[in-house]
């Protein structure tokens, strides 16, 4: 080889080597990055404990009490139950006056040490006196916990146009308006003693608009941005907001009956909820404040959903499952039709 050729070899060496190096920096870096995310998704998941397990910071054993709306069925009883167990009295808030009491007779027979008040208030149909008494039943009460637990979704999936708007009215006032009105009642409580936890139960489908159930996502994303805002507020006074992002749980609402790896019973939700309290989990940079997405198997889907990036793919998969359900719904109630 002449010198010629090894001279021009060895400065195309120099030259490349700069940004080769810069190339392998990146990945390195990249690496790093993804692999300290993980790591942190995965301690906070499985590992670390909330900040207040026992709920003691929130008034627990203390004579505080725990308020739950949508308080019969579902998350919301369970959160009832579990809330009474950690030794809060609890209000149960709901529709049915017959459910509640069979509720409250059932909590008080299990946990007598728990004092158990009911409020009837349809949500669906509420006006400012309705708020104005339920106000006024709080207002004397320690209120340490607040669960925005009650909501509405629509009957089977269904394009806007096609939406009853009695249907639509429903979610609006059952998701947003009850949330604003009941926390509104309670807030100046938590601020009167420095300290509280306000749980607002969100979904999957406010981080990702979801065709064919338009009016809920949209509620539930409100549900998402409220509680960054409103965390930001209330942190000067000791008080822990957040927003449960929740995929599916059994229950009258997702009308899921059997239970999986995916789609927990609300007992066993309610107790990863509880335990992990201020830590955002699967939420953990998705840069949704005041959010986390506590249970395992949701936490490691929405944190694999952020690393992907929440585009038009996740908002078309969507609609193909809702198409595909309403189809199953379609038939379902032909077939009883005959």
């Amino acid at each position: 080889m002449a010198i010629e050729d090894v001279l021009v070899t060895i400065i195309h060496t120099f030259n490349e080597l700069p940004l080769t190096t810069f190339l392998v920096a990146v990945g390195a870096f990249t690496m790093l990055k993804v692999t300290f995310k993980a790591l942190n998704v995965f301690l906070q998941t499985f590992i670390i404990p909330g900040i207040s397990v026992t709920l003691k910071r929130f008034g627990a054993k203390q004579g505080a009490w725990a308020v739950v709306t949508g308080a019969t069925d579902g998350i919301g009883k369970e959160f009832a139950f579990q809330l009474a167990k950690a030794g809060f009295h609890v209000v149960l808030v709901a529709r049915n006056n017959d459910l509640l009491a069979s509720t409250a007779s059932e909590l008080s027979a299990k946990y007598p040490e728990s004092l158990t008040a009911t409020h009837s208030i349809d949500f669906a149909k509420a006006n400012d006196n309705d708020y104005a008494e339920l106000e006024s039943a709080l207002s004397t009460r320690d209120v340490g916990v607040l669960v925005n637990n009650v909501g509405k979704s629509h009957n089977i999936p269904a394009y806007l146009v096609d939406t009853p708007i009695d249907e639509m009215t429903d979610i609006v006032a059952i998701n947003v308006n009850a949330t604003l009105r009941v926390t509104k009642a309670v807030v100046p409580l938590m601020i009167q003693k420095k300290r509280g936890l306000i749980l607002n139960i969100g979904s999957f489908a406010g981080a990702i608009p979801s065709p064919m159930l338009a009016t809920y996502s949209g509620t539930k994303a409100f549900l998402a941005t409220f509680s960054g805002a409103l965390g930001e507020e209330l942190k000067q006074h000791n008080i822990v907001v957040e927003l449960v992002n929740t995929y599916f749980v059994t229950s009258k609402l997702s009308k899921i009956r059997k239970p999986s790896s995916m789609v927990p019973r609300p007992d066993t939700y309610v107790r990863w909820v509880l335990a992990k309290i201020g830590l955002p989990c699967g939420a953990a940079f998705s840069n949704r404040p005041n959010t986390s997405t506590p249970f395992w198997s949701h936490s490691l889907l929405d944190y694999g959903m952020t690393l992907f990036g929440r585009g038009s793919f996740f908002v078309s998969y969507t609609h193909s499952l809702h198409k595909d359900i309403r189809r199953r719904a379609l038939k379902k109630l032909e077939r009883k039709g005959q």
